[in-house]
């Protein structure tokens, strides 16, 4: 552990000299879909930018992904190559690189990658874009100078914000909690985490207080328990299920029968009641006798009678061939309805009609996420997706989240899931064309609808917005790629927490052997007004998030901190060893200790 941590020291001071001479950081990054083309943009905008930095993106030999992939990005170096294995990541000149990002929508397939590029460069900065937790763990284990990152889990936190009705995506996860900013009245006291700031003077906001209990505004722990106050339990009410027995039995008898058979059902008893009328009319008898006799001889053909008049005998054939056809599709509804009233029960079509919920369309890696840091909250979840076998089925089932099986673009769908009655509907499935009819669809059940809506192009998204004034949430990889870039920076940013007109930095930083850090109290780690310790956590041990502050820091331990910028720069220098001093010019004598 303690050697790939001193390369990535030796890494950040450019001590390493450079293939050909050139001295630049080199990074290359693996991706053909819009995470690829914004981690790019972001390494292109750090303070490394302005050619102090060299990019290689490695592309497939053709465009496979309809929006922007980085391979027409200025200043970029593009390898095309549809395998990455150890003769790409030559020709990619990922040996004496400085990091390297895997970022394909394959796990299994970024973890071979990752296998062949530590036989071209083992003392490699690695960030891998994963959604399975237990390959992301075991990546860890097998390379510890690496970032495994989830861009579905840094994303998901703005969509959550958006369906609560939040202006900042102030939730994220981290060590197995989640967590998320409040002002300290709207959450219970055992839920606070750390205090943030003190905003109670406009003019003087201080972030970070030496005392904690000071500060009205909180990271709190997402429980799943309501919180103290009014406001903070109307934001994450759960949602209340309307028991309406008459209303669930509509829809299931609405669900019994196809369409076309109930149309031909209904077609058929309008010709039996057409033709009785008119046998009624042949034979002169009251309307209940003439009910009595078209039902007799519509289900059983009894009672012929040469000596009745010639329209009553035309009549009566004329029910009997009717009769023979209601017969087969009385079968007929009953077969089908029985078969449509299990399959809608199984798709979870037949529902409670709930009131304050969340309808989360599309159970990919972001609508996941979504769900279930939503289920954090206390907040109740209803899902639709096209299939019963999507990502995310399986952790519905497990929480207790209802699943409907079906097209979200259709109205019976939503009508399903009540969203006429849910607080917010967050559309987050992989088709544009989808995403849109159900959002559309939903806004016109509820013209007052919170809609979050998830659109790839950001052309469209935004004459959407302008048009139907829908709330439109920007693309994930727009959301999750500055993440990725400072990972690969060796700046593990978690998440940012706007305060007022300050940026609070949540960061997991490693200590390296040789830091000033190493050996000394947990305690030291804090400095109120600019850094405060949320976690620590050891190598193979879970994170610990009430540490004792007199515990000694040792190499290979990871520090979850809070702090502004300047706070971060200075204990990023306290937890990597001093650079080495240059070697003197050729022909220069070292200098000589004035002592001697």
């Amino acid at each position: 552990m303690a050697e790939p941590l001193r390369d990535r020291a030796r890494r950040a001071t450019g001590w390493r000299l450079r293939m050909n001479g050139d001295t630049r950081p080199h990074y290359v990054v693996c991706g053909n879909d819009p995470l690829a083309y914004w981690v790019v943009r972001a390494l292109l905008g750090t303070d490394l930018a302005h050619g102090r930095v060299r990019i290689t993106l490695v592309v497939p030999e053709r465009r496979r992904s309809e929006g922007p992939d980085g391979r027409d990005v200025d200043g970029v170096q593009v390898v095309r190559a549809d395998r990455l294995d150890e003769a790409t990541f030559h020709r990619a000149g990922l040996a004496g690189a400085d990091g390297l990002a895997l970022l394909h929508q394959d796990d299994v397939g970024n973890m071979h990658a990752a296998l062949c590029a530590q036989e071209v460069e083992p003392r490699l900065r690695l960030v891998v874009r994963m959604f399975n937790t237990s390959l992301a763990n075991g990546l860890r284990q097998l390379f510890p100078d690496s970032a495994v990152l989830s861009d579905a889990s840094m994303a998901a936190p703005a969509f959550v914000a958006a369906a609560l009705g939040e202006v900042a995506p102030t939730h994220f996860r981290h060590g197995g909690r989640t967590l998320y900013v409040a002002r300290r009245a709207d959450v219970r006291p055992a839920d606070v985490v750390c205090g943030l700031a003190v905003t109670t003077d406009p003019d003087l906001v201080r972030v970070l207080p030496a005392d904690e209990k000071a500060a009205d505004v909180v990271l709190a722990e997402a429980t799943g328990q309501p919180a103290g106050t009014e406001l903070a339990a109307r934001r994450l009410v759960r949602a209340r299920r309307r028991r309406r027995p008459l209303a669930v039995l509509l829809r299931a008898v609405r669900s019994f029968a196809t369409r076309k058979i109930g149309i031909a059902v209904l077609t058929l008893l309008g010709v039996i009641a057409l033709l009785g009328w008119l046998n009624a009319r042949a034979v002169a008898v009251s309307w209940t006798e003439a009910l009595y006799l078209t039902l007799v001889t519509t289900l059983s053909g009894q009672d012929p009678d040469v000596t009745k008049p010639a329209a009553a005998q035309v009549m009566q054939v004329v029910l009997n061939l009717a009769g023979l056809a209601l017969i087969p599709l009385i079968t007929a509804v009953v077969v089908d309805g029985i078969v449509n009233a299990r399959l809608a029960l199984h798709a979870g079509r037949i529902q409670p009609e709930r009131t304050g919920h969340v309808v989360v369309v599309g159970l990919g890696n972001i609508g996941t996420r979504v769900m279930a840091q939503l289920h954090d909250f206390g907040v109740e979840v209803v899902a639709i997706d096209r299939s019963a076998e999507a990502r995310g089925a399986a952790l519905a089932r497990r929480l207790g989240v209802p699943l409907i099986v079906g097209d979200a673009a259709r109205e019976e769908t939503l009508l399903s899931a009540s969203v006429e009655h849910c607080q917010a509907l967050v559309v987050v499935s992989t088709d544009d064309g989808v995403n849109l009819r159900a959002a559309l669809n939903g806004r016109a059940l509820n013209p007052e609808l919170r809609v979050v809506l998830r659109l790839f192009d950001g052309d469209f998204a935004e004459r959407i917005q302008r048009a139907f004034g829908i709330g439109i949430s920007r693309s994930v990889s727009y959301l999750a790629a500055p993440s990725f870039a400072a990972a690969l920076l060796d700046r593990a940013v978690i998440a940012t927490i706007p305060v007022d007109r300050h940026a609070l930095l949540v960061v997991e930083v490693p200590v390296v052997a040789g830091a000033a850090l190493d050996g000394r109290p947990l305690g030291a780690v804090a400095r109120p007004g600019e850094v405060r310790l949320l976690a620590h956590s050891r190598v193979g041990q879970k994170t610990d998030w009430r540490a004792d502050p007199r515990m000694v820091i040792s190499a290979g331990d990871r520090l979850t901190v809070v702090a502004r910028r300047a706070g971060l720069a200075a204990l990023l220098r306290e937890t990597t060893p001093p650079p080495p001093a240059p070697p003197p010019p050729a022909g220069v004598p070292a200098s000589r200790d004035p002592q001697e």
